[in-house]
């Protein structure tokens, strides 16, 4: 990604556009998600940083989609064109992520039409240039050779062919991406600090009063924190944090939003960690029981 990058950004800056292309990542170590960002414009770019609001998103690897870290669905617009590599349509994708604008779907291989590995970087790379329709074919295939110069011939070569193959073969989609106005400072969101109280050890230890997981033992009586589901800010991508709940506590009703089932959730906040949009947050179990009883006396 670190590469596929650099060729987008070497293409833009052939066609005339002014590039900032950057790699973000963690501990260099295999399997570890890493992201990389591409800005380009007709003018001098002063911004500097990560891209909150991304005109296209391009995912790589589809198992990312339900990484939180990897905030696939962060700053996401209904102009912000969506595109995974993957073996599953765009129509399974848009259900599980509920994406406001364009989905599409690059169709992942496990050969290349030379007969070798899979250059997914290369693919990715002449699929986005070809969404942003400001690529040329001409500049793709100079950037490509010159960012992959250190490499072997054919390996160049081989790259090259994919890149283009996978433009040509969007023209269909040629210049869906438009870019976005730059919000006013002071129209920008403030970030979302998720407080993270801490208790005595009395409240926070775990209480066992039966043994078994079976439904008719209510498991949340273990519960130290819990869960506690915002539904005006909800999404409704309730793959992202259903599915993941090791007991099954976390039910999506008709309308596809999360419920939190309080007889058997143990409080192992793993939904408030799968939520991209931090909208599940933590209780502790004894302010939440309080207000339920504040909450029943009024009534």
């Amino acid at each position: 990604m670190k590469t596929a990058s650099r060729i987008l950004g070497t293409a833009l800056f052939l066609d005339g556009f002014e590039v900032q292309d950057a790699p973000r990542y963690g501990a260099e170590r295999r399997g570890a998600p890493i992201f990389a960002y591409v800005r380009a414009d007709s003018r001098e770019i002063h911004e500097r940083g990560i891209i909150d609001r991304p005109d296209l998103v391009v995912v790589a690897d589809d198992s990312l989609c339900q990484v939180p870290a990897a905030g696939v669905r962060l700053g996401l617009s209904a102009q912000t064109v969506v595109l995974i590599r993957s073996r599953e349509d765009a129509a399974t994708w848009r259900e599980r992520l509920r994406v406001p604008g364009p989905m599409l779907v690059l169709p992942a291989s496990s050969t290349d039409d030379d007969g070798g590995e899979s250059l997914l970087g290369a693919e990715c790379v002449g699929a986005a240039a070809r969404l942003l329709g400001v690529v040329t074919r001409d500049s793709l295939k100079a950037a490509t050779g010159q960012e992959l110069e250190r490499l072997p011939e054919e390996v160049r070569a081989r790259n090259v062919r994919a890149a283009l193959r996978v433009f040509d073969g969007h023209a269909d989609h040629a210049g869906i991406v438009t870019g976005q106005p730059t919000l006013p400072l002071a129209a920008q969101e403030p970030p979302r600090w998720i407080d993270l109280q801490v208790e005595s050890a009395d409240v926070a230890a775990p209480t066992i009063h039966a043994g078994g997981t079976s439904v008719q033992v209510r498991t949340g009586l273990w519960r130290t924190m819990r869960p506690v589901v915002d539904h005006e800010r909800c999404h409704r991508c309730h793959w992202m944090c259903a599915l993941p709940c090791p007991d099954n506590a976390l039910l999506v009703d008709d309308a596809g939003y999360p419920r939190v089932d309080l007889d058997h959730c143990k409080g192992c906040m793993i939904c408030v960690a799968q939520c991209p949009f931090h909208v599940i947050h933590a209780v502790p179990e004894h302010e939440a029981q309080t207000a339920e009883r504040a909450e029943a006396g009024d009534a």
